[in-house]
C-alpha cells in the first residue's frame, strides 16, 4: 500500500506544499510509503488551455481526473500495483461518476484495476470526519486549482464573506465538520451554482444580440 501525491493543478504552490507535506506526515504514521511525483503545473496549464472558465464538474474537472489518474495507473503498472483508487471519490462535491470514469479508463489503459466504491455513504463521510478532527487536518476551501479559487472566491464575495486564506483553518470538530458536505448543503449549493451560471450566459447572450 502507498500514497501516490500527483497533483500538478494545485495552486499556489503555497497550497501545495500544505496538503503534500500534511499527505506525507499521515503517511509516516501509518507506516505506508509516500511517492511524491513531479509538480508538473505548466503541462497542467496547457491541457486547461480554453477551459478556464468550465464550471465546477464541467470538461475542465474531467480533464484534470483523467490526467492524474492515467499517470497513477502507469506508476501502479509499472511498480507492481495491482489496485489503485482516489480519494476524490471521497467527496460529496466532487461528480463520484466523473471521478470514477477517469480511474476505469485510466485503469483500462494500463491494465491494473481502479477499486470502485461508495465512500460517500452516511457512515463513510462520519468516519472522514473523525478522522479528519483527531489529526487535525488542514481544511482545504476549495477544490485545488487556480480556476476554482477564483470561482470560490467571486462566490463568497457574493455571499458576503471574506476571501479564502490559505493555511488557515484546520478541522476540530466532526459534527459540525461533516454538516459543512452534508447532502443536503452540497446539493442546495449546485443548485445556486447552476442556476447563476445559467443566469450569467443568459445576459452574456443578450448582450451579444443586442450588439
Amino acid at each position: 500500500m502507498a500514497i501516490y501525491f500527483y497533483n500538478p493543478n494545485i495552486h499556489p504552490r503555497l497550497e501545495y506544499n500544505l496538503r503534500k507535506e500534511e499527505n506525507k506526515t499521515f503517511a509516516a504514521k501509518l507506516g505506508i510509503e509516500f511517492i511524491d511525483e513531479d509538480y508538473d503545473a505548466d503541462k497542467w496549464y496547457k491541457l486547461a488551455k480554453g477551459m478556464e472558465m468550465d464550471p465546477e464538474r464541467g470538461a475542465r474537472c474531467t480533464m484534470c481526473f483523467d490526467m492524474r489518474l492515467d499517470k497513477t495507473a502507469q506508476y501502479a503498472a509499472t511498480h507492481g500495483f495491482d489496485t489503485f483508487t482516489t480519494t476524490n471519490a471521497t467527496s460529496r462535491w466532487k461528480d463520484v461518476d466523473q471521478v470514477n470514469g477517469s480511474g476505469v479508463r485510466a485503469g483500462k489503459m494500463w491494465g491494473v484495476d481502479y477499486w470502485i466504491y461508495d465512500w460517500q455513504t452516511d457512515k463513510m463521510t462520519e468516519r472522514k470526519y473523525q478522522i479528519n478532527a483527531e489529526q487535525t487536518f488542514y481544511k482545504q476551501q476549495y477544490c485545488g486549482c487556480s480556476f476554482s479559487l477564483r470561482d470560490s472566491n467571486q462566490w463568497r464575495e457574493e455571499e458576503g464573506m471574506e476571501p479564502i486564506k490559505i493555511g488557515a483553518t484546520y478541522y476540530h470538530d466532526p459534527v459540525e465538520d461533516a454538516k459543512e458536505e452534508s447532502r443536503e448543503v452540497v446539493d442546495a449549493f449546485f443548485d445556486e451554482y447552476d442556476h447563476r451560471n445559467q443566469t450569467r450566459d443568459a445576459k452574456k447572450e443578450a448582450r451579444k444580440k443586442l450588439k
